[in-house]
C-alpha cells in the first residue's frame, strides 16, 4: 500500500472520532443534579432541585452557557451509599462537567469524595455542615451559609431578640439543645453549645435522636422535667411533626422553639402540625417573605416558580438553589471553559456585594471553597406563613413573643 493510500485510509478511519469530538464540543453541556428525590428527605430535595431547574431553564432560553445548552442529569441520593453510586454514574456514564446539589450534608460529604478524586467540580447549593469544606478539597465550592452561622443565629435570636421581648435576663432562661444525630444536626448543635458558653447562657439539656425515630416521648419528658424555657431544635419534617404531636399529648410546651432550617423551613411541616406551630422561630436561608430592598429579585423568582409549578414555593430552599445555581453558571461563563482549574480560578476571583442577589447574599469565596458572604436570616411562623424578622433590613414583620395559637 502506498503512503498516500495509507494516509487516505487513516483519514477515513479517524473521521468518526473527529466527528464525535466536534459534537461533544458543540452539543449540550451535561451537569449533574444530585438530590434526594425519594425517601424521607425528598420534599426538601425536590424543592431544592426546582430552584436549580428554574435557573437552568432561564439560562437555556437566553442561549445557555459557553454558547451551548445545558442538560441536567438527575441523580437520586436517598442515603450516603446511594449518593456515592449515583455520583459515580453521573461522572462516568452521563459524563457530567460538574455536579450541583445536594441539600443534605451527609450526602454531599460522601458524594464529593468521588468527584474530588475524579477532578469534577462540585457546586453545593444547600448543605450547611462546616466539615464539608474543611477537607482540603480543591474542586468543591459552596454558595450557602454554614452550620456555624446557623448556630450563632439561633442563639443570638434568643439572647438579643426573645429575652428583651420577654423582659428577662437571657442568662435566667433554661435552654435545651435538641437535634437529629447525623452530620447536619450534630454540627449545628455543636456551634450552639459554643455560642451559649460564649454568652454565658444556661443550657440545661443537650439531647439527640435518630431522624427516623417513631417515639420522642422520653425526650419530651426530659425537657419538661428540666423546666425548659427555649428549645433550640435541628431536625427534619417527620421528626418535627412527631415532636409537636407528642408535646401536645402530654399537655406541655416550652415558651419558644427555635429551629435551624431543615424541616422547620417547610410549609408542609406547618400544615401538618397546625396552629401549635405558629410562633416557632427559625434561622434559615432567605425565604420569599423578605424585604425586597435587602433581597432584590426574590419576588420575581417566586412568580417564575408559581408559573412553572402551579403552586407557591414550599420553602426558601428553591430560592437558595436558584441563586446558587445562577452564581455558578455565571462563573462557568466567565471562566470561558469547563476546565476544572480555570473554574476554580474564576470561583476565587468572584466578588459580589451583599444585598445584590435574590437571597441578599453576596459572593466571595475563601481558599476552602466557602462563600463568606452568605448569611442566614431569622424567621418566625406567623399566621401559617414564615416571615423574616431579622435583620431589620430584611424584615417584613416584628418578632412575636408566644408559641402556639
Amino acid at each position: 500500500m502506498t503512503v498516500s493510500r495509507r494516509a487516505a485510509l487513516g483519514a477515513v478511519l479517524a473521521a468518526p472520532i473527529v466527528l464525535r469530538q466536534a459534537r461533544a464540543q458543540s452539543g449540550p453541556i451535561a451537569l449533574g443534579a444530585l438530590y434526594p428525590f425519594s425517601g424521607g428527605l425528598a420534599l426538601l430535595g425536590d424543592e431544592s432541585y426546582r430552584g436549580l431547574e428554574l435557573v437552568v431553564e432561564e439560562r437555556n432560553a437566553a442561549g445557555g452557557v459557553l454558547g451551548r445548552q445545558i442538560r441536567l442529569a438527575k441523580g437520586d441520593a436517598v442515603d450516603q451509599n446511594q449518593a456515592i453510586g449515583e455520583v459515580r454514574r453521573l461522572t462516568s456514564v452521563e459524563r457530567v462537567a460538574a455536579v450541583f446539589g445536594t441539600y443534605a450534608s451527609p450526602l454531599v460529604f460522601a458524594a464529593s469524595q468521588v468527584t474530588e478524586l475524579a477532578g469534577t467540580p462540585y457546586f453545593e447549593l444547600g448543605a450547611i455542615s462546616d466539615p464539608i469544606t474543611e477537607r482540603g478539597f480543591k474542586y468543591l465550592f459552596r454558595s450557602c451559609p454554614t452550620a456555624s452561622a446557623f448556630g450563632v443565629a439561633t442563639v443570638d435570636g434568643v439572647n438579643d431578640g426573645l429575652a428583651p421581648l420577654w423582659g428577662v435576663d437571657p442568662k435566667s432562661l433554661k435552654i435545651a439543645i435538641l437535634h437529629e444525630d447525623a452530620l447536619y444536626g450534630s454540627t449545628v448543635s455543636g456551634f450552639q453549645v459554643t455560642r451559649c458558653k460564649e454568652l454565658g447562657l444556661n443550657v440545661v439539656e443537650k439531647l439527640s435522636y435518630g431522624a427516623t425515630t417513631v417515639d420522642l416521648s422520653s425526650v419530651v419528658q426530659r425537657l419538661r422535667g428540666a423546666g425548659t424555657d427555649v428549645i433550640l431544635h435541628t431536625g427534619y419534617q417527620n421528626d418535627i411533626v412527631l415532636f409537636f404531636r407528642q408535646m401536645k399529648q402530654v399537655g406541655w410546651k416550652p415558651r419558644m422553639i427555635v429551629g435551624s432550617g431543615g424541616g422547620h423551613s417547610l410549609q408542609d411541616t406547618a400544615n401538618a402540625v397546625g396552629a401549635e406551630y405558629d410562633g416557632t422561630m427559625n434561622a434559615d436561608f432567605t425565604q420569599y417573605a423578605v424585604n425586597a430592598a435587602a433581597a432584590p429579585g426574590a419576588a420575581e423568582v417566586q412568580a417564575a416558580y408559581e408559573k412553572k409549578y402551579g403552586t407557591k414555593p414550599r420553602s426558601g430552599h428553591s430560592l437558595a438553589n436558584y441563586v446558587g445555581g445562577k452564581l455558578f453558571l455565571d462563573i462557568i461563563q466567565r471562566a470561558g471553559s469547563l476546565d476544572k482549574d480555570k473554574l476554580r480560578a474564576a470561583v476565587l476571583a468572584t466578588d459580589i456585594a451583599a444585598g445584590t442577589t435574590a437571597t441578599g447574599w453576596g459572593a466571595k469565596f475563601d481558599e476552602k471553597g466557602q462563600n463568606t458572604r452568605a448569611k442566614p436570616v431569622l424567621l418566625q411562623w406567623q399566621g401559617g406563613s414564615q416571615v423574616t424578622v431579622f435583620p431589620d433590613a430584611a424584615a417584613v414583620s416584628k418578632l412575636r413573643p408566644t408559641l402556639g395559637a
